[in-house]
């Protein structure tokens, strides 16, 4: 749990290959996440005059996927901490996988909704389980660089089915089918290699030791000890700094070409293209960021990076309406959210929360975060009907409250962690 960076002039360790191994299948998490959400996006046109849905079906449907991740987080986190996360870990990706295999096969609109909700639930267990294993099994000096890789699995499952829908926009339901037998075949294959994957029990006496200054109730899982003072101020800041930042990157994400077509005046095949070709930029720099991740340019580049995107937005409030304000602003979003975004979240999260109780406290972050999302989203549309300028400004005053958020972690929190305040994890990659 500690902030462990090497000295500037120092390289930083190299990184054992099963580690990277256990990164990249816990990473396939973050890419299911964001890849079934991106899905049910994707594919909502095509479900609606397939199953010929009603219009509150539809929209049921996209705030559903939302909703079971939040839950399935909250859960999730918590029964992972209880009976252990070795089991969680293996369990959370088959049930996504019967999921994704419903969705895919489903004749009808109900039996899409049922898929959805398993595999949004399911989804939503697997993030914080999965975060904590790579935590757990990660060296100190390389917890940043393995945290910070499932990111960019997450922007690669965004990638994928992104310009799977684009090739594929002309196939109708065959390409829908396709587009999620690919998440029902990626789940199955990660359980398939997580149940393979070697993991030892036990704690190590060397880094997980718990201090005899600790009180023995303060110790384990039981519920009480996440609201400990160890656990609830890392909780509460890695929190207010997700779900403030959060709230601007879920409204771009979700209406960026919204925006552009309704605000801007530029036509579909143009904000699709935009959206399209930073893609790229993301993946690029959230790889840049995991270079960086256990060394002291990972704080630095945060400061500089949180106030471009403060500025980004900003620019695109006073701009609104100009196609190339707005073409300025998203360059602007797009260079510096990898570096003052969720992947800071996440390393954060694993550094700064209590080793026995870091699933469940980081499922309640998630959860409560992608609930406000879900409420927002709700109510975006109607707000930029009414004033766009209004509802980017709030966006703007959001990102400002997420740099100071980030700045206190930064300045308080991460350098007061130490390997010795760690207690004991149920799960470590076995040495082999």
């Amino acid at each position: 749990m500690a902030r462990t960076s090497p000295a500037p002039n120092q390289p930083e360790p190299p990184i054992e290959k099963r580690l990277w191994k256990v990164a990249t299948l816990s990473g396939m998490a973050s890419y299911l996440d964001a890849a079934l959400i991106v899905s049910i996006g994707v594919n909502l046109a095509i479900y609606r005059d397939a199953y010929d849905m009603g219009v509150w079906m539809a929209g049921a449907i996209s705030a559903i996927v939302t909703i079971c991740i939040a839950v399935g987080s909250l859960v999730g986190g918590r029964l992972a901490d209880v009976f252990g996360r070795r089991r969680l870990y293996n369990l959370d990706i088959l049930c996504y996988a019967v999921g994704a295999i419903i969705i895919t096969l489903a004749p009808d609109d109900i039996t899409l909704l049922v898929g959805v909700l398993l595999a949004g639930l399911a989804a939503g267990a697997d993030l914080p389980t999965s975060l904590a294993v790579v935590s757990d099994a990660a060296p100190d000096h390389a917890r940043g660089r393995l945290i910070a890789f499932t990111q960019v699995m997450w922007m690669l499952g965004i990638i994928v089915v992104v310009f799977a829908g684009f090739a594929l926009s002309d196939t109708g339901m065959l390409g829908a089918r396709l587009i999620t037998a690919h998440l029902a075949v990626a789940a199955l294959l990660t359980w398939h290699l997580r149940s393979r994957l070697e993991l030892a029990t036990g704690p190590d006496p060397e880094r997980d030791r718990v201090p005899a200054e600790k009180p023995a109730e303060q110790q384990g899982v039981a519920l009480k000890n996440v609201w400990t003072r160890a656990a609830l101020v890392p909780m509460l800041a890695t929190f207010a700094f997700y779900v403030t930042w959060g709230l601007g990157a879920n409204t771009m994400g979700q209406f960026t070409t919204y925006l552009l077509v309704t605000v801007s005046g530029a036509s579909q095949s143009v904000a699709t293209g935009i959206n399209l070709a930073c893609l790229p930029i993301g993946l690029l720099l959230t790889l840049a960021f995991v270079r960086i991740a256990d060394g002291p340019r990972r704080d630095k580049m945060f400061y500089v990076a949180t106030v471009v995107q403060i500025a980004a937005f900003a620019i695109g409030t006073l701009t609104l309406g100009a196609i190339v304000g707005f073409l300025v602003f998203y360059v602007l979003y797009q260079l510096s959210y990898p570096f003052a975004g969720e992947a800071n979240y996440k390393v954060w999260s694993q550094l700064t929360l209590p080793a026995d109780t870091r699933g469940t406290t980081q499922g309640i972050t998630y959860a409560v975060s992608r609930g406000v999302f879900a409420g927002v989203a709700f109510v975006t549309p109607a707000l930029l009907d009414r004033s766009p300028s209004l509802l980017l400004w709030v966006i703007t005053g959001c990102m400002a409250l997420s740099a100071v958020a980030g700045v206190y972690i930064v300045r308080v929190l991460v350098p007061r962690a130490s390997p010795g305040v760690t207690a004991p994890a149920d799960v470590r990659v076995a040495q082999t």
